[in-house]
């Protein structure tokens, strides 16, 4: 077996990055040790590798890691979270200073386990990069100033991710003895009818319960308001991004082994429409604003559905490319809220009353992260639902797409309910509240942010290709 280091550069640097980091932490020289203002700055040479890795193809491990099309581009985009994630996370009021590094360290295991989880086109590959990618989260969901909801976010993240861990695993056994393979070349040629190999779709169902419980998709996500509630703002940004992407590109990979209407897509398709219904809903009824984010995410998450019930490859492109644009999204409405909150508290609805007068960029920056999540124009988050609504009509799920478009509406209530409280609600108290110290870098990024969401909404064509190409190489 021979290994080619130029088809896993993005690991590499990740790899190195983690080392440094390593060292870093068990250095003895204090200030060293507690200094890693560097680290999204290498997350952004991070992001030049990927990009630059992003038509390599090959396979490696006895064809249990393949590097392709689609897991180039999902790899592009865990770079570009981390980058965000750190850059968010370089000041964090809640955080020792000497539990920085360590911090950041957790936070690079995992974007490399979700690199793992993108080249991995086998069973037990992908089982084992998932469980990379979820080890570090556990560690700092709780790092929150001895707070006790932290803690108690930390023990349900834990519990719940061993359950569906134990699902899974449970779930890739009845693969394995119902197909006699675990590789996804061979699995897309068998038998998954419920009426012939129930067996099968019992199990892949099961192995499909640690992705969903990853993408907070019904009836998995009942941990995820708690846990972001709990955890501080930076690590709620972080848990709330980019680990759905790694879950995103295994069902993409997955959905290419069955077609419209067989039972398992047919679950895709049921689940996905629960999902949004309930996560819109239980939405409308927040006052914290991350619990309203936490819900929002599961209503999210039905909408992938739409593209992986598509079965075609332009499906799949927009499930792709729906992913990025979520993480866009939602990191720029966490940078909102982590700029602002004072001593990194949870923001509610009402302390975003007269945000405009006090920070008016954050305010605009929030304003157009909103818009996004709505799906109006000229946003990506309105480009990236019309990629999906028209991937999966006509295709068998007309009733799913009908669905979504009820769903997009009630979601506009508690959306524009932040813009609403930013803008046009007073301010309670006797006293107008202070001016809200935001620094002039993080004035800057937000507004970074804010304006690729603006572009990816007018100009997707050079993003949506590449997705397109991630597609096509599953389906062709």
């Amino acid at each position: 077996m021979s290994i080619h280091p130029e088809l896993f550069m993005p690991e590499l640097f990740q790899i190195l990055l983690l080392l440094v980091l390593l060292f870093q932490s068990i250095s003895k020289l204090e200030t060293f040790r507690n200094d890693a203002s560097w680290v999204p700055w290498g997350a952004a040479v991070g992001i030049g590798v990927a990009f630059f890795s992003l038509h390599v193809q090959g396979t490696m491990f006895h064809g249990a890691y393949s590097v392709d099309a689609t897991s180039q581009f999902f790899k592009l985009a865990v770079s570009i979270g981390f980058f965000i994630g750190t850059l968010n996370a370089t000041r964090q009021p809640t955080l020792e200073r000497e539990k920085e590094t360590d911090y950041f360290l957790f936070l690079a295991f995992s974007a490399l386990g979700l690199m793992f989880l993108a080249s991995s086109v086998e069973l037990i590959t992908i089982y084992i990069a998932l469980e990379i990618s979820s080890y570090s989260l556990y560690a700092i969901i709780p790092v929150r100033a001895k707070d006790r909801k932290a803690a108690e976010a930390g023990i349900k993240y834990i519990l719940f991710g061993a359950i569906a861990t134990a699902i899974s695993l449970y779930g890739l056994g009845f693969i394995l003895a119902a197909q006699h393979s675990s590789y996804l070349s061979e699995l897309a040629s068998a038998d998954w009818t419920w009426a012939s190999n129930p067996l099968a779709v019992v199990g892949l169902s099961l192995f499909l319960a640690g992705m969903f419980y990853k993408l907070a998709l019904f009836p998995f996500h009942f941990w995820c308001p708690d846990v972001y509630e709990g955890a501080s703002n930076e690590t709620a940004a972080y848990v709330a991004t980019l680990p759905k992407l790694g879950a995103v590109v295994v069902l993409v990979r997955l959905a290419a082994l069955v077609q419209p209407g067989m039972a398992v897509t047919m679950i895709f398709a049921v689940l996905g429409a629960v999902s949004m219904t309930i996560g819109n809903l239980a939405a409308l009824a927040q006052t914290d604003v991350k619990r309203m984010l936490g819900y929002s995410s599961v209503s999210h998450a039905g909408y992938i559905m739409l593209g992986l019930v598509a079965g075609t490859a332009d499906g799949l492109a927009s499930a792709a490319f729906y992913s990025l644009v979520y993480i866009l999204m939602n990191l720029t409405c966490f940078w909102v809220v982590c700029k602002t909150a004072q001593d990194g508290e949870n923001i509610a609805l009402k302390d975003l009353n007269g945000l405009s007068r006090r920070a008016p960029v954050m305010a605009l920056v929030l304003a157009v992260a909103a818009f996004a999540l709505v799906g109006l124009p000229p946003t990506a988050g309105f480009t990236g639902k019309l990629f999906l609504f028209t991937s999966a009509w006509n295709h068998g799920y007309n009733w799913f797409v009908i669905v979504a478009a009820v769903n997009a509406a009630i979601s506009i209530y508690y959306y524009l309910s932040l813009v609403r409280h930013a803008y046009t609600a007073e301010e309670e108290g006797p006293e107008e509240s202070p001016h809200i110290p935001v620094s002039a870098m993080s004035r800057v990024w937000g507004s970074v942010l804010a304006a690729a969401i603006l572009l990816l909404g007018m100009v997707p064509g050079p993003v949506f290709d590449l997705a397109s190409l991630a597609g096509q190489h599953l389906l062709p």
